[in-house]
């Protein structure tokens, strides 16, 4: 795709470059590698929108996830006919794009058959997992923002324009259709945040005397208390949290991670915190990036499961050196679906209303002076690393 179009064209069209993870690489790999699956081939739909399909019968893909195939015109909401024309994909094979919070059509007599649902029950477009996760959050206005702690780690942004990163040849962050209609938003990707502390769990595991110690608290929970036994930068160590490679900033599936600067006074507890340390630092290349774009955020919102740990909170908050703030919805990305469904359902009039009307800020963790400090040198640290050890990585057989 980028050689056929030239990567600067490509992201004129599709505001994005083309990665592995998007849907257009995908069916070209399918059309290449099992010809006699896609010669069968009548649409393509992502799964919720084939879930959609089965319940009302409509074939349609709902916007905010057509922005990730790498085939639709973010800028306008349309396929790119460019694009497909390049690489030789025919346009049929493309549904009607339709927008999250309008009725895609209605649940069909076989359908209630089988749920109990009622013979025409509404069905949403919904949305993709982190636009509805920024829903879900009330993330549907300027100035808001949403860290998000999974098992990947995410920096979303609401933007009212469809903004691209242009400060070099390939953007480092996503831009993509909103959810909310007429509106974007930024995302920044780190591929291993949670993942990274849930192999500490399940690789290096828990002393005998902690277990017994605080008994009742589940393994995340007991990892927290050993790591809030040293102080904000872990005494000099410093982890590299690309288990997977990394998408923001450096789009490398080659990158790797690990713990730097270890010496003899370093214990677990190091290990530990170095870690909620090194996923906040790539979360802050997101908030960077996303800063640069001009975008004016005075309100950072967390969610995922790591949010859930008031020290990850905090360090975060620290690190990036905002506010960052809880909402009173444990399960984001369902509750956002829930509204778009209560949005084309007439329930609530607007996306926008219906966040409003549902969704409250919870804990608020300011960051604290002297450790934004601390992690402002750590952060620097962190930054030089990758480029150093690349170098040495890329000498490896």
């Amino acid at each position: 795709m980028t050689e056929r179009l030239g990567a600067g064209h490509l992201i004129e069209l599709v505001s994005n470059p083309a990665l592995p993870g998007f849907s257009a690489p995908k069916v070209l790999w399918v059309r290449d590698n099992e010809p006699e699956i896609f010669a069968r081939t009548r649409t393509i739909l992502l799964p919720k929108d084939y879930i959609r399909y089965r319940l009302t019968g409509v074939i349609a893909m709902e916007i905010s996830d057509a922005a990730g195939t790498c085939l639709l015109n973010v800028k306008e909401g349309t396929w790119s006919q460019e694009v497909l024309e390049a690489i030789g994909c025919d346009p049929t094979l493309l549904p009607p794009v339709i927008a999250a919070d309008a009725t895609s059509g209605t649940s069909t007599d076989e359908v209630a058959s089988l749920t109990g649902l009622p013979t025409g029950t509404p069905v949403a477009g919904g949305g993709a997992d982190n636009a509805c996760g920024a829903v879900g959050n009330g993330v549907v206005r300027p100035g808001l923002a949403l860290v998000s702690i999974g098992t990947s780690g995410v920096v979303l942004a609401h933007a009212t324009t469809p903004q691209v990163d242009t400060s070099g040849p390939i953007p480092r962050v996503h831009t993509f259709n909103h959810a909310a209609p007429h509106a974007w938003y930024l995302m920044g990707v780190t591929q291993a945040a949670g993942l990274s502390l849930r192999w500490v769990r399940e690789n290096i595991g828990l002393p005998e005397q902690a277990l017994e110690r605080w008994s009742g608290l589940d393994a995340y929970d007991l990892l927290a208390r050993e790591a809030a036994g040293v102080p904000p930068g872990s005494d000099g160590l410093i982890f590299l949290p690309y288990l997977q490679g990394e998408r923001t900033p450096h789009l490398d599936a080659s990158a790797r991670g690990g713990w730097i600067g270890l010496v003899a006074s370093h214990d677990r507890r190091h290990l530990i915190r170095a870690v909620l340390e090194g996923v906040a630092f790539s979360l802050k290349d997101c908030f960077t990036i996303i800063g640069e774009q001009g975008l004016e955020l005075e309100q950072v919102r967390a969610t995922g499961g790591g949010a859930k740990s008031p020290l990850w909170r905090q360090i975060i908050a620290d690190v990036l050196g905002v506010e960052l703030v809880t909402t009173n919805i444990q399960e984001g990305p369902a509750f956002g679906a829930a509204l778009l469904a209560g949005v084309a359902s007439g329930v609530y009039p607007s996306v926008e209303q219906a966040c409003e009307a549902t969704i409250r800020v919870g804990e608020r963790t300011e960051p604290r002076p002297e450790a934004q400090h601390i992690y402002a040198q750590s952060y620097e640290t962190y930054r030089a690393l990758y480029p150093v050890l690349k170098l040495v990585i890329s000498r490896q057989p």
